[in-house]
């Protein structure tokens, strides 16, 4: 018996571990729910009801091919265990998997009690990241031949007398209710939805709406949770995007810009996952090592729940934080900016609010997740120290207060002119620490402090000789010969658009 266990990879369309063992023998398709991975501190009630509904939606998927999934809830060694014992299991088949330690540890047991038990493991590449890459040198090259490649179609399976188990709800699981009342909803249909309306109308404005916080919610894909959770696979996004690409006009050139972004930022998806495979360590660990004790391990108690429910005072950033709060998303320049503000200005340990916003991202993707924190903190000594200004951000992406006014209710009174600075409002002494709280911190001061903290490390001699090898190991590599200087594909984070960024 071949079993396909599911992890991040949930659909039955361009899944080649299905795909290679219905060729070998009957298959039973199986997802384990596992208690203790969904107690980490980096998982939320909102990804979980995410998966539950995707979960639901591939059982029907399988179903409809002969053989729907089965769900067991569990360590997966005993649920391995059991099925060995039944005489039900064979061989193993999953995706390759680039989660946190916590995945990479349970399946190092997995890999184990197979050995032990006789139980061949096959891990079949699920997206654009290469394991044990020994270089960077051709890697886009090779991200590009694998997308190419032809998209695995379902095939029939043959139905097993088995028990399919039940899907268990948030409260089963113990997780608090995170009050994600704007949650996408889970399931490929809706993946499928999302891709067609993306490259049918709502991406023609991509490339100029994505830095907004309100626009971007309609003119980004809003992709990133059904790649993230593998409802949808990168390559047959990547190939409709590109197959939508040669369709267009001559005169569609504000198409012809999106989609070009679009693409590159499906790249950079890997491109960051790649990294955390690469070095494990970057989701604890400053990925430059002489930034450690810069900052308080311990985080200001008062200051992160002021950063984390959207109460600093500085309406823009606290629009940005309860947005996320009640829908699961936030575009890529926002993401950068409130973490930014958390390390510079707060001055707080990347590692507490990093895993505050990994529960709140419907779309978390470890690999990009960490990545970007420690990016947006400064410590991963190659990028640029980029401290986002909440109030000039905030005319920049929202000059009307129109996303201001929508999540931050307690502003009402104060005149438009004022509403990203409401301390210079002449009711100010009305509203400010009674219905709304007074700054928490000197953005100007803060920001300066801060850039002295961090520049005072990166000026050491030392600090340049890690940072070369740390390019050298990490950087992109500028190999295509028709890549364009303004793309800025190989300069710090450039709005990734993807998980943590928007994955689009």
């Amino acid at each position: 018996m071949q079993v396909v266990w599911f992890k991040r990879d949930l659909r039955v369309n361009d899944h080649p571990a299905i795909a290679q063992a219905s060729q070998v023998g009957p298959v039973l398709p199986l997802y384990v729910v596992e208690p203790e991975l969904w107690q980490q501190r980096d998982a939320s009630k909102r990804q979980w009801d995410f998966v539950a509904e995707t979960i639901a939606g591939l059982r029907k998927e399988l179903g409809k091919l002969g053989q729907p999934l089965v769900v067991r809830t569990g360590q997966i060694v005993s649920v391995l265990s059991e099925l060995k014992d039944r005489g039900l299991i064979d061989v193993l088949w999953s995706h390759e998997e680039t989660g946190n330690r916590w995945t990479y540890q349970r399946d190092r047991q997995v890999a184990a009690w197979c050995r032990d038990h006789g139980v061949h493991w096959h891990e079949v590449q699920n997206h654009g990241v290469f394991r044990r890459l020994k270089s960077r040198d051709g890697w886009a090259e090779r991200w590009d031949r694998f997308m190419a490649l032809p998209a695995s179609s379902p095939v029939a399976l043959k139905h097993i007398d088995i028990e399919l188990g039940y899907i268990p709800t948030a409260r089963d699981l113990g997780l608090w209710d995170d009050l994600c009342v704007g949650r996408q909803a889970g399931g490929r249909a809706a993946g499928l939805e999302r891709l067609n309306s993306f490259l049918t109308h709502r991406g023609k404005r991509y490339q100029r709406e994505m830095s907004s916080p309100l626009e971007g919610a309609v003119a980004c894909s809003r992709l990133s949770p059904y790649l993230a959770w593998g409802a949808l696979s990168m390559r047959e996004v990547s190939q409709a995007a590109e197959k939508q690409r040669r369709r267009l006009p001559p005169h569609a050139k504000d198409w012809r810009k999106s989609l070009r972004s679009f693409s590159g930022r499906l790249h950079w998806h890997c491109h960051f996952i790649q990294k955390l495979e690469d070095e494990p360590r970057i989701e604890f660990e400053n990925l430059h090592r002489l930034y450690d004790g810069l900052r308080p391990t311990a985080p200001d108690a008062e200051l992160l729940a002021a950063w984390s429910n959207g109460e600093t005072g500085y309406p823009f950033f606290d629009a940005c934080m309860r947005s996320l709060l009640a829908t699961g998303w936030l575009n890529f320049r926002m993401r950068a900016m409130v973490m930014a503000a958390a390390s510079y200005h707060l001055w707080l340990d990347w590692r507490a609010p990093g895993e505050h916003l990994a529960r709140m991202f419907t779309d978390y993707e470890p690999g990009i997740h960490w990545n970007q924190v420690q990016m947006q903190s400064g410590t991963t000594g190659i990028n640029s120290v980029r401290i986002y200004n909440p109030v000039k951000q905030g005319h920049d992406q929202d000059p009307k207060g129109l996303f201001i006014r929508t999540w931050v209710p307690e502003l009402s009174q104060i005149a438009d002119q004022h509403i990203h600075e409401p301390w210079k409002a002449q009711n100010a002494k009305q509203i400010l620490g009674k219905l709304y709280p007074e700054p928490v911190f000197d953005h100007l001061a803060a920001a300066k402090a801060a850039r002295e903290r961090v520049w005072g490390v990166r000026r050491n001699a030392e600090f340049r000789t890690t940072a070369r090898a740390i390019v050298k190991k990490h950087a992109s590599r500028k190999t295509r010969p028709n890549a364009r200087r303004g793309s800025r594909a190989s300069r710090d984070q450039k709005q990734l658009d993807l998980p943590l960024g928007d994955q689009s």
